[in-house]
């Protein structure tokens, strides 16, 4: 995003600016991912794991370019007090720095202006999840589908909020509502494809995760989660291109290479199994699965590298 500096808004500066925050406001609405760690249900961000906490994914920008965008916002916001996209877009560059309260300002004051603002009720939802609000969160979600039935990233979000709290039915008939809304997002085809996997229903979570890898094939999350189904399938070489992968994204995860242990073990082949669960507990020396599967092996907790 180019850098702007502040001054007096003019018609021109306010196009830039909100075609500048769109592009924030439009992320913020499509970040409410699950992730994949060890255990099919687990719940966490795409990038920048949040392991376990279920929450909507919003990656925070410290290159000071948001800062620029807020102040250039705000003089629209100063030229145009009743300007509802400015304040949505605002309240999004807001969330990306981790003002959640400013956010949650900002989107409260465009639904105010627009009652029928389904983007601003998703971003403000999205929002109220990181500080750990869902029952208002879900709320802003219903309220985002009551204006717009037809708007796929409020469905995406209330699906992923639903899931971290048990209830898959609904969390299912949401994201497959998302992924026909949005055909092209990858999001609703992982988060679907977890549900899949959780119910034991691999070659389906399979099918989703090929096509959230092929409409993002720079996400970790999805080749962990193809390559758990693998597994469970049989497909071990696959599995093992698949955690590689991952791990090309991210390779601090010890969960992948705890995972790609699993498929060296699966496949027979004992020496790789016992380096990548010696590998991830260099990471991470807790976990479960990869000191698990160092006992059945016999290798103990001797640190090999």
């Amino acid at each position: 995003m180019r850098r702007r500096s502040p001054a007096p808004a003019s018609p021109d500066r306010h196009d830039a600016a909100l075609r500048g925050g769109r592009r924030a406001a439009a992320a913020l609405a499509l970040l409410a991912v699950a992730g994949l760690l060890s255990a099919c249900d687990s719940f966490g961000g795409r990038t920048g794991v949040n392991a376990g906490a279920g929450v909507a994914e919003i990656v925070e920008d410290k290159s000071g370019a948001q800062a620029v965008n807020i102040a250039s916002l705000s003089e629209v916001i100063k030229a145009n007090p009743s300007d509802a996209n400015a304040y949505n877009t605002r309240g999004a560059a807001y969330a990306r720095i981790g003002r959640f309260s400013d956010a949650i300002a900002d989107f409260s004051r465009a639904v105010e202006i627009n009652p029928n603002y389904a983007a601003a009720y998703t971003n403000r939802a999205l929002a109220l999840r990181q500080i750990n609000r869902n029952d208002q969160a879900l709320a802003d979600f219903n309220r985002a589908i009551q204006a717009n039935s037809n708007y796929g990233p409020a469905y995406l979000g209330r699906a992923n909020l639903l899931r971290s709290q048990g209830n898959f039915d609904q969390a299912f008939v949401d994201l497959s509502a998302a992924i026909k809304l949005s055909p092209e997002s990858a999001q609703g085809y992982h988060a679907r494809g977890l549900i899949y996997q959780r119910q034991g229903q691999h070659q389906q979570a399979i099918n989703d995760f090929d096509a959230a890898i092929d409409r993002d094939p720079f996400a970790g999350a999805p080749y962990m989660a193809r390559a758990q189904s693998l597994v469970v399938v049989g497909k071990y070489d696959q599995a093992i291109e698949d955690y590689n992968a991952a791990l090309n994204v991210d390779n601090r995860n010890a969960d992948g290479w705890a995972g790609l242990g699993v498929a060296y073990e699966r496949k027979g082949d004992r020496a790789k199994a016992q380096e990548n669960y010696q590998r991830a507990l260099t990471i991470d020396q807790n976990n479960a699965v990869a000191k698990q599967g160092l006992a059945r092996l016999g290798g103990g907790g001797r640190n090999i590298f």
